[in-house]
C-alpha cells in the first residue's frame, strides 16, 4: 500500500490484516517502487496525491516492468482523474472513503483472476492475423508477441472467444473483472488501451469495434 496519510494507511492496514492479508506499506511512491522491486507483492494499492512522484507516475513506473494488479484508492473522484489513472495502467479505482467490504470484494476478484488465468477456455484463438494463445498467456500479432497486462489479456481472450458477438460493458465487467457491479469506465479505458496494442490505427479500430449503444465485439 502506497499511501502518505498516516491515519488512512494505519486504518486500511488494520482492516486488511483482519481480512487475512499481509500488508506492507510505503508513504511515498519512491519507497513503494523500491519495496516492490525488492519484495514483490501480489497486489498494489496506490493513492494519487503523493509527495514527490505522484500516483499517476508511480503507476506508470510499476507497469513498466510488472503486470501486478494495481488498485487506486484516492479521494479524487473527477472522471478525468479516474480515466487518467486507468490509462496509466491501473486495474481498478476506488474513491475514498473506502467501504472495506467493497475493497475486500475487489481484492478477492483480483486474486481469483490471477489464479485462474484468462477467461477464455480455448487454447488458441485466431482472429485474422491476431493469434491468442490463452493457455500459454501469449498474444501474437503477425507473429510478433504483444506485451499485455493481465487485465488486457483476459479482456482480449473474452472478446476473441466470442468473436462475432456483441458483449455489453456489464457482461465484460462480470466476465473479465468478476464484478456484479462496477464502473463501466473500467471497460472503456481498457478497451482503449488494448486498441493501442492490437490496432494498426487505434482511431479507426478494425479488430475491436464499438457497436453503438450495445458494447464491443471482435469481427470474425
Amino acid at each position: 500500500m502506497i499511501e502518505d496519510d498516516d491515519r488512512i494507511r494505519l486504518s486500511l492496514t488494520l482492516a486488511l490484516e483482519d481480512e487475512g492479508y499481509t500488508v506492507h506499506t510505503a508513504a511515498t511512491a519512491e519507497e513503494g517502487l523500491l519495496r516492490q522491486q525488492r519484495e514483490p507483492a501480489d497486489t498494489v494499492l496506490v493513492d494519487l496525491m503523493l509527495p514527490g512522484i505522484d500516483g499517476f507516475q508511480c503507476i506508470r513506473e510499476l507497469r513498466r516492468d510488472d503486470d501486478v494488479p494495481i488498485v487506486v484508492v484516492s479521494a479524487r473522484e473527477d472522471t478525468h482523474d479516474i480515466v487518467a489513472a486507468l490509462e496509466a495502467g491501473a486495474d481498478d479505482y476506488l474513491v475514498k472513503p473506502v467501504a472495506m467490504k467493497e475493497l475486500s470484494a475487489r481484492l478477492r476478484a483480483l486474486r481469483r483472476r490471477a489464479r485462474t488465468g484468462p477467461a477464455a477456455p480455448a487454447d488458441q484463438l485466431r482472429i485474422g492475423d491476431l493469434n491468442v494463445r490463452a493457455q500459454a498467456g501469449e498474444v501474437l500479432l503477425r507473429g510478433q508477441p504483444l506485451a499485455l497486462t493481465r487485465t488486457e489479456f483476459r479482456l482480449l481472450c473474452e472478446l476473441a472467444e466470442h468473436a462475432g458477438q456483441v458483449l455489453s460493458r456489464q457482461q465484460l465487467l462480470e466476465r473479465v473483472w468478476e464484478y456484479d457491479f462496477g464502473d463501466e469506465r473500467l471497460v472503456d479505458v481498457h478497451v482503449g488501451r488494448l486498441r493501442q496494442k492490437i490496432e494498426d490505427d487505434p482511431g479507426t479500430p478494425a479488430r475491436l469495434v464499438t457497436v453503438r449503444g450495445l458494447g464491443y465485439k471482435m469481427p470474425r
